[in-house]
């Protein structure tokens, strides 16, 4: 059994970028499948720009994402920031802003979470 919080820090700019998101949605995947793992997927900084090519039911990564939404969240702040908080409220995302507009990163290593970046 394993608590894992993939972050997804990659924005839209580049083909690396896209990587690092399929990388973290497929890691997250793999973890979901597992019966007994725990798995949380934050969009975090330049990360939140992915929200409105995930929620866009013809984007190539749309059924990836799907796969996993029920454990998405947002940072809060970061969705402002990269002007993406409309897109993030219409696809009812969660919004964390634990620590200061932000996901509190320390409550999921209290909670003994493992943090994947990507």
């Amino acid at each position: 059994m394993a608590n894992v919080a993939i972050v997804i820090l990659a924005g839209t700019e580049s083909h690396a970028d896209t990587g690092r998101l399929v990388n973290g949605l497929e890691a997250a995947k793999e973890f979901e499948e597992n019966d007994g793992d725990e798995v949380e997927v934050i969009f975090d900084g330049a990360g939140t720009e992915w929200i409105p090519e995930l929620e866009n039911e013809d984007g190539d990564y749309h059924e990836l994402y799907q796969a996993v939404s029920d454990d998405a969240a947002v940072c809060d702040f970061c969705a402002g920031a990269f002007g993406v908080g409309d897109a993030v409220d219409d696809a009812g995302v969660v919004r964390l802003d634990d620590h200061d507009g932000h996901p509190s990163i320390r409550s999921l290593v209290d909670d003994d979470y493992e943090i994947i970046t990507f």
